[in-house]
């Protein structure tokens, strides 16, 4: 028995020690620039120099200091499906993980028997008198695949790498979900500032309408005057009902992303639009380690490269151990030292000489996979790149057209309160202050359009930069 150990075990150890028919794997090279182009001269974009020691916490969405959009972003990890089913898919992996790696180990099996058998006394050879006799015997049995070519191991490293990948795809879409709601928020926050601005431009344009009527009762103003301050009224208000279906229409977004039905799920509206946060980028160096959907990918470059080494494992032969071992008596203490009995073997070998070409084909397609697998790591390295260098450049533009537009904006209520004021002398028609208060709206709204547009590109940034930039 000892023997038969002995043996099982320079068996395993030299299968451990077996060859591997996968080619030698190193993560594709890519090129990075040592500073993104868009960046810019210090000091004209809303984000921290490199140098700099700021970095985006885990929970990045607390950079905005708004407790709101902090609340809503807890409540992802416990209630959105897509990330269940994320974690799911992940959950799959590892299992099928946890299956490739016990084929490294024999499988065991144990069973027992037990019978009462007679025999005849005609049978062939018999003393010339039957027997009844009883057979009982208790054992385990074992096989084990030899794996001198590496199939085994090199299944166990693609498997690893591609729970590995799934890890990072739940990180990505978890990273999504939280882009995705802390946008949908700022559009709706957006939306909530443009209702306040419309509010108050419906109690001014009331009070214009109201001075214009009095005017024309009193024989001041014309009936065109009276028409054309009531089509700025109602045009206002129906401004107002628009905005305020679309504010619902992402409200009802949030609620999906957070786990919860529209019909439960309200947030009160806001009369503030927050400044958005400077987002420390970094390098783009270490864009390749901080994006999950490009750790993700390199890691399906490594699962498909150990399939080349399992597609051509299944050229070479394959070998197989068995084993067996127990007691067998037909009667007494079966579990006595002498009615054991043990068998190491067989030890067997077999190779498909002939396929048509299958194992060949198979191969083929293994580096084909490899080949695809690193296409798509190079492509999504590319994108990760424009995708900051989009953001960087909009966000940089961003800036001075905020600047330009709040000059325009001031200059526009400036001529507006003029504008009234000069009717209200009597130094001009209505039609001047129409234009000036239809101006001075138009680029009310715009400004607040690019300071919304400005937070969505500051979380698009974070998104692009891969989350947090916390070591």
């Amino acid at each position: 028995m000892r023997s038969a150990r002995l043996g099982a075990t320079a068996i395993v150890a030299a299968s451990l020690a077996g060859c591997s028919l996968a080619p030698p794997y190193s993560i594709p090279p890519n090129p990075a620039a040592a500073a993104y182009k868009e960046l810019g001269p210090q000091g004209q974009g809303p984000w921290q120099p490199a140098a700099t020691d700021t970095s985006l916490p885990a929970a990045w969405w607390t950079a905005f200091d708004d407790p709101t959009l902090t609340a809503l972003e807890a409540r992802i990890e416990a209630g959105n499906p897509d990330l269940a089913a994320a974690v799911a898919r992940y959950d799959q992996a590892r299992g099928l993980l946890g299956e490739s790696r016990a084929a490294l180990l024999p499988s065991i099996s144990v069973g027992a028997d037990g019978g009462r058998s007679r025999v005849s006394a005609g049978r062939p050879l018999s003393p010339g008198n039957a027997a009844t006799y009883n057979n009982l015997s208790v054992g385990a049995s074992l096989a084990y695949e030899i794996d001198l070519f590496g199939r085994v191991r090199n299944s166990v490293r693609a498997d690893t790498a591609s729970a590995q990948a799934s890890a990072q795809d739940v990180v990505a879409v978890r990273l999504g979900l939280q882009a995705s709601l802390a946008d949908s928020y700022f559009q709706m926050r957006g939306l909530d500032a443009r209702t306040v601005l419309l509010r108050q431009t419906v109690a001014a344009f009331q009070r214009a309408y109201d001075l214009t009527d009095t005017r024309h009762t009193g024989g001041i103003a014309s009936g065109i005057d009276v028409s054309r301050s009531a089509a700025l009224l109602s045009s206002a208000r129906a401004e107002l009902s628009a905005v305020a279906g679309a504010r619902a229409a992402f409200e009802h977004a949030i609620a999906a992303l957070v786990g919860e039905t529209p019909s439960t799920f309200a947030i009160p509206v806001a009369d503030t639009l927050q400044r958005p946060p400077a987002i420390p980028v970094g390098v783009p160096s270490t864009l390749l380690q901080r994006r999950p959907d490009i750790v993700a990918a390199e890691r399906r470059i490594a699962a498909a490269n150990a399939q080349i080494g399992v597609a051509r494992a299944a050229q070479y032969p394959s070998f197989t151990l068995g084993g067996s071992g127990g007691f067998e008596a037909g009667n007494g203490n079966i579990l006595r030292a002498s009615n054991s009995f043990w068998a190491l073997g067989p030890l067997s070998a077999a190779l498909a000489i002939f396929d048509g070409g299958a194992r060949k084909a198979r191969v083929r397609i293994s580096r084909a996979q490899y080949d695809e697998a690193a296409a798509s790591y190079r492509s999504t390295v590319l994108t990760a790149f424009r995708e900051v260098e989009d953001d960087l450049a909009r966000s940089r533009a961003l800036v001075a057209q905020e600047r330009d537009q709040q000059a325009a904006t001031r200059a526009a209520e400036r001529t507006r309160d003029l504008a009234l004021i000069r009717y209200r002398d009597g130094a001009s028609d209505y039609l001047d202050v129409v234009t000036a208060q239809t101006a001075a709206l138009d680029a009310q709204r715009l400004l607040l359009e690019v300071q919304s547009t400005r937070l969505q590109i500051a979380v698009d940034t974070v998104r692009a930069i891969g989350g947090s930039t916390a070591a």
